[in-house]
């Protein structure tokens, strides 16, 4: 049964961190402009046609990180989560400035999740899919290092690669923060449900100045705090859990943006390009060009976030072998939604047949023309 007081901090501690970062977004605003930190449309990415400060991640960072340390004492792994969050603010905050290349960003991205792992904050156990086996989770041992590395940087670049549309990653982060918030509360875990509660305040303070037309972006400085912050509240909060569900919950709670990065890295190595490059390929440029205005297509990725996130909730609620149906009935209906969507966008990038003179379709003069 969710608990009153832990339901009570909670919201205190969201209320707090959307003021913070309601009021201090105006001044990052500025200070953006002042050191350059300025997204200057160049390519066919950008999806806004004028110079738009970007850095507004540091009002959601300074919402958080006051947030949490008003409601939550300092444990070691809050501790590494912190530190490991800094340098994430530092590497995007120079990114936003400078641009820096795409290796050093993930060479700096492994050893912040370094800080959070070795401060505790490791996936330890995995439940065990297999529901006919007597053992209902697997113990990594010293592979705990190397996986939660690994899902930590994973899901710090899944949420930066989404955000390419006004409010979307800021939108999406704060779903997936709702989700977990009311499965924490569920699974009475207050002080995950407090540290998160934190995280969608801050976005909800900085949303109204993202969403589109947005009067600045929150740049690398805010999409991979954002992601680095979910992944290791996620291992608090989800992982540790020893049921055999859980091992879903983490995957659709952060479905949308671990789906877009899936498929970028798919796209991208298939054309023998390096899986850092940037493209537009994204889901989100797709919509777009299916003939979707930024509202829409930023609408649509919110529903289907919230579909996930109510899809986790439930899976949190329910029996096990009613998870597993809802669980393979999901991906069933993800799996129908997928070719469905990969078709019609097959189709529409289909020419037309050509026209002779007379208006007859005409012959291609070459096999492969």
């Amino acid at each position: 049964m969710i608990q009153l007081t832990s339901v009570g901090m909670a919201a205190a501690a969201l209320l707090v961190a959307a003021l913070v970062a309601l009021i201090s977004t105006p001044v990052v605003k500025s200070l953006a402009f002042r050191i350059g930190a300025v997204d200057v449309p160049k390519d066919s990415r950008r999806m806004h046609d004028h110079p738009i400060p970007r850095m507004g991640g540091l009002a959601i960072f300074f919402g958080f990180i006051l947030s949490v340390l008003i409601f939550l004492p300092l444990t070691p792994e809050l501790r590494g989560m912190l530190l490991g969050g800094v340098v994430i603010v530092i590497l995007g905050i120079f990114d936003d400035i400078f641009a820096l290349p795409a290796m050093l960003k993930f060479l700096v991205q492994i050893g912040a999740a370094l800080i959070a792992v070795l401060e505790g904050n490791r996936i330890d156990f995995l439940s065990n899919p297999n529901i006919f086996s007597r053992e209902p989770f697997w113990e990594l041992g010293w592979m705990s290092i190397p996986i939660t590395v690994l899902w930590i940087v994973a899901i710090t670049n899944a949420v930066n690669l989404i955000d390419g549309l006004d409010g979307l990653a800021c939108g999406v982060s704060t779903i997936s923060s709702m989700t977990l918030l009311v499965i924490a509360l569920i699974m009475l875990e207050p002080d995950v449900a407090i540290l998160i509660a934190a995280l969608a305040g801050s976005c909800i303070g900085f949303l109204p100045y993202n969403l589109n037309p947005a009067k600045i972006f929150m740049g690398d400085t805010g999409s991979t705090f954002l992601g680095f912050v979910l992944a290791v509240v996620s291992i608090q909060g989800l992982f540790k859990f020893y049921a055999i569900i859980s091992f879903a919950v983490p995957f659709l709670m952060l479905g949308l943006p671990i789906f877009d990065t899936c498929f970028a890295i798919l796209r991208r190595v298939s054309h023998g390009q390096s899986p850092m490059k940037p493209d537009r390929g994204h889901i989100h440029h797709r919509l777009i060009d299916m003939g979707f205005s930024q509202k829409q297509a930023v609408a649509v990725l919110y529903i289907i976030s919230a579909i996930l996130g109510l899809s986790a909730v439930v899976l949190t609620t329910i029996g096990v072998v009613r998870a597993m149906l809802f669980l393979v009935a999901l991906c069933a209906a993800g799996g129908v939604a997928g070719k469905l969507y990969l078709d019609h966008n097959t189709v529409s990038r289909t020419p037309p047949p050509r026209q002779s003179q007379d208006g007859t379709p005409g012959k291609k003069e070459h096999p492969y023309e």
